[in-house]
């Protein structure tokens, strides 16, 4: 076989680093685990090994028809926990996990605790941005992304590398980096490094009861969208598309408690959902 570009495909060859990710990824006994993007199956036999039953979605069907072979090969007493789900991870839905593990050998769940995965440069965020609502069980996610991927992902409000990215994660919980990983432990090897994310879901936007309904995601993020797509305009200028003008944007500015002066990237996700709900009441 020859690893794709096009997919992003650079394989963890390195034992350590598998057992590392792992170790990681803090999962608890009884984990069902997805892996997106399992490649040559070394990350999945890591978790097997751990215990876990595995969910694995692989673009690929050249490597996902391989797979198997190599977990009943490598460890044949855990293939029976292993399932194969021959999708892109960018369409993924809970129906077609659920189709598949009906087949499965073993009984297992259709809704896994967490995501462990290398996740493909090109599409790490989109992934995690789609799977996130998709597939809300998961409380706990560990992903090797792109060392520039990964500061984005993490950035605080203010900081340089903050962006879309990191606004739209932070609806879902908290992110922060889990360490480094060298460029040498993959095949073939990449031309940049690559580093460690771990998220924790937090539901920060539930509500007591008799509270006025927050904003939806699709609202929020639409405010992101606005805010960042002229980084270096004040939000009284960015948002006036959205808002429908300039002064209906600082309206909505205003009363969600934030300075119209501001840029985007001063704002947390708090700031940005008073703001999608104060234009949503107007």
């Amino acid at each position: 076989m020859r690893p794709s570009k096009q997919r992003g495909q650079n394989f963890v060859i390195d034992p350590n680093t598998i057992r590392r990710i792992v170790r990681l990824a803090h999962l608890q006994d009884g984990d069902d685990v997805l892996e997106v993007g399992p490649g040559l199956g070394s990350l999945t036999l890591g978790l097997l090994a751990a215990g876990h039953r595995v969910l694995a979605v692989e673009i690929d069907p050249a490597l996902a028809g391989a797979l198997m072979q190599t977990v009943e090969r490598q460890a044949p007493t855990r293939a029976r926990d292993l399932t194969i789900v021959v999708a892109d991870a960018l369409t993924l839905d809970a129906s077609l996990l659920t189709s598949a593990t009906a087949a499965a050998p073993a009984a297992r769940s259709t809704q896994p605790a967490a995501l462990v995965a290398n996740l493909p440069y090109n599409v790490a965020v989109p992934v995690l941005l789609h799977l996130l609502p998709t597939l809300p069980t998961i409380a706990r996610v560990l992903v090797m992304v792109q060392a520039e991927v990964a500061d984005r992902m993490c950035a605080p409000p203010g900081s340089r590398t903050y962006g879309v990215p990191s606004a739209k994660l932070a609806w879902f919980g908290a992110a922060r980096k889990a360490g480094s990983v060298s460029r040498a432990v993959f095949w073939p090897v990449p031309r940049v490094d690559s580093g460690l994310v771990e998220f924790a879901r937090v539901d920060r936007h539930s509500r007591p009861a008799g509270d006025a309904a927050p904003a939806d995601r699709a609202a929020v993020f639409a405010v992101i969208d606005a805010a960042f797509s002229q980084r270096r305009k004040t939000l009284r200028s960015a948002l006036a598309a959205w808002a429908g003008s300039a002064a209906a944007a600082e309206a909505a500015l205003r009363a969600a408690g934030v300075d119209p002066g501001l840029r985007g990237e001063a704002l947390g996700i708090e700031e940005f959902t008073r703001i999608a709900a104060a234009g949503f009441d107007r």
